[in-house]
């Protein structure tokens, strides 16, 4: 389904309210184990259930990524995040809370039960609570977390807009919903949780 391109950088609670159809399909993709593309903070994201092990097969197809390097999660809130994750202490929590939210990914340990596929060959989750209007809807709709890695072939630039994610991918998801991105210049900063020290800038 392809949805008339919004000029604004930022979605109104009326224009969120517009997209309803597309959310609603966005929901039953992703119960059935696909992949859809949607726009987060500065960049289109790819997204699927982050429990469903052949989802992610597929998502890391479409992205010619390999699973050792693992994968981000994005969510509305801190709740949905926590069956992946182990909490750090107070201060380590309170500085995340307090970049959040926003285009601000953090490094937590990862809970025992997190899949391998989310990990890749590390012991943390990369997390983040998305201020995207959108991207809010959608997780709330979806009723938890959802993968979100950029829109691209490894190695290529990210799409930012459902145009480039056309032209930039060999093999489609089967949704893209077409919103405009939240306007950042960068994807998401990544820190890890546990000393603050920033990984991706």
């Amino acid at each position: 389904m392809r949805l008339p391109p919004l000029n604004q950088n930022l979605l109104t609670k009326q224009q969120v309210g517009s997209h309803a159809h597309a959310l609603r399909l966005a929901r039953q993709v992703l119960t059935a184990g696909g992949v859809i593309a949607y726009p987060t903070e500065a960049v289109y994201g790819l997204g699927c259930d982050p429990r469903n092990g052949d989802a992610v097969n597929r998502l890391l197809a479409l992205k010619q990524r390999t699973v050792s390097k693992g994968l981000i999660l994005i969510a509305a809130d801190f709740a949905a995040l926590q069956p992946f994750v182990l909490p750090l202490n107070h201060a380590q929590m309170a500085a995340i809370h307090a970049s959040w939210p926003g285009a601000n990914t953090w490094l937590l340990p990862a809970h025992p039960s997190a899949p391998r596929w989310l990990t890749g060959d590390h012991a943390q989750v990369a997390v983040r609570v998305s201020a995207h209007p959108l991207v809010l809807r959608l997780c709330d709709m979806w009723g938890g977390a959802l993968i979100s890695t950029s829109a691209n072939q490894a190695g290529r630039r990210p799409a930012r807009t459902a145009l480039q994610v056309r032209q930039r991918l060999a093999h489609l998801p089967q949704l893209i919903i077409n919103a405009p991105c939240g306007g950042a210049r960068r994807p998401s900063v990544i820190r890890d949780g546990m000393t603050g020290r920033v990984i991706r800038n």
